[in-house]
């Protein structure tokens, strides 16, 4: 008998002891035996850090240390140009925002400058208003030197405006002279118009509508009066008014027909209507001797009294209502009060005794 396995049978043997291997090698495998691996750590949901609440807007002093300051004007194209008017010292400039200051009074001899104004086309054309009875002078560098531009005006000029569509249009508030006008950028001046008789003859200061420049306010020793012909003529416009002297005047930039003006001893006055009629604005004011104003020019409603003895007060209800502003302000005579033009949250204050002061007023 033939005991040999046929092939085929050896064959199907092989086979199956490999299926045998193959399940051995995926069946189940001992633990491993290294270290093990910690489950994930819980991370804690993020919790909102509590956001501090802003601090008080305070002023910061930038000099000039003890000086008095009668006038400040800011250039629109290049805000941290700065000139003052200083008591006995002429004018002065900075460059870098009031952080340095120096005096540029090439051609200022025996002068004390009282007034301001800047060419708001051509900023580095400026006129200052001087005393004792030289009128103005004219600076076409930036203050680098300035020329007598009295011709036709040797009186003391106490204000000073430039026309913001015209500006070769200026004119000069004057001590018992009325107002001086020149078409020809202070080359020759004259007198404008009738209407302003002693003690209107005193003129403290002067505002231009911005949208009609013919129209133009002048507060003076005997109220406040109105031309509507760019100077030809003057009449009274202090109806409801309480006070003779009109110390400061601002325009609403946005709805020129809303003015205020501020008096000594009376507060501020509000008009809605071009200075037809007037209403008293002091509630929260505990000074009435106001000697600046200023609007701020994107949110009129927001607007700033500098006053003789209270300090700064701020309103944002447009006059109906005012607080204090003086945290850091150590003199309390403001006589300026200037906005930043592209930076309106920036506010000068010019004082007496004390310099210049600068705060960033969040509205």
């Amino acid at each position: 008998m033939d005991t040999r396995i046929p092939l085929t049978a050896k064959f199907m043997a092989l086979v199956f002891s490999l299926l045998l291997g193959v399940s051995s090698a995926c069946g189940p495998q001992p633990a491993a035996t290294g270290p093990s691996i910690p489950p994930a750590a819980t991370i804690p949901p993020p919790t909102s850090t509590p956001v501090p609440a802003a601090e008080p807007a305070a002023w910061k002093s930038l000099g000039p240390e003890k000086a008095t300051v009668y006038d400040l004007v800011i250039d629109p194209q290049t805000p941290s140009t700065l000139y003052i008017a200083v008591e006995g010292g002429g004018v002065w400039k900075s460059t870098d925002a009031g952080g340095d200051w120096n005096p540029v009074v090439k051609g200022l001899t025996r002068v004390e400058v009282y007034a301001l104004a800047m060419d708001p086309a051509a900023p580095s054309t400026l006129y200052a208003g001087t005393w004792p009875g030289r009128g103005a002078f004219k600076t076409t560098d930036s203050g680098g030197s300035w020329s007598e531009s009295s011709v036709g005006m040797a009186i003391t000029v106490l204000s000073l405006a430039v026309d913001p569509k015209t500006p070769s249009t200026v004119y000069a508030g004057t001590e018992n002279g009325g107002v001086f006008k020149s078409t020809d950028g202070g080359g020759n001046w004259s007198k404008s118009g009738d209407g302003l008789r002693f003690p209107a003859s005193m003129v403290y200061v002067l505002a231009i509508d911005p949208a009609a420049p013919s129209t133009l306010y002048t507060g003076t020793m005997g109220g406040l009066f109105k031309s509507t012909d760019g100077g030809g003529k003057w009449e009274a416009a202090g109806a409801g008014m309480t006070g003779d002297r009109v110390l400061a005047l601002a325009i609403d930039p946005l709805t020129p027909a809303t003015l205020y003006a501020g008096t000594d001893g009376g507060g501020v006055f509000k008009s809605m209507d071009g200075g037809a009629s007037w209403e008293a604005a002091n509630t929260g004011l505990t000074d009435m001797a106001v000697y600046a104003l200023a609007v701020h020019p994107q949110t009129p409603s927001t607007l700033y009294a500098g006053t003789q003895n209270g300090g700064v007060f701020k309103s944002t209800d447009a006059g109906a209502s005012w607080s204090q502003l003086n945290d850091g302000l150590t003199t309390i005579y403001v006589k300026v009060l200037v906005l930043d033009p592209q930076v309106p949250r920036a506010l000068y204050a010019g004082t007496k005794g004390g310099g210049v002061f600068v705060i960033h007023d969040a509205r």
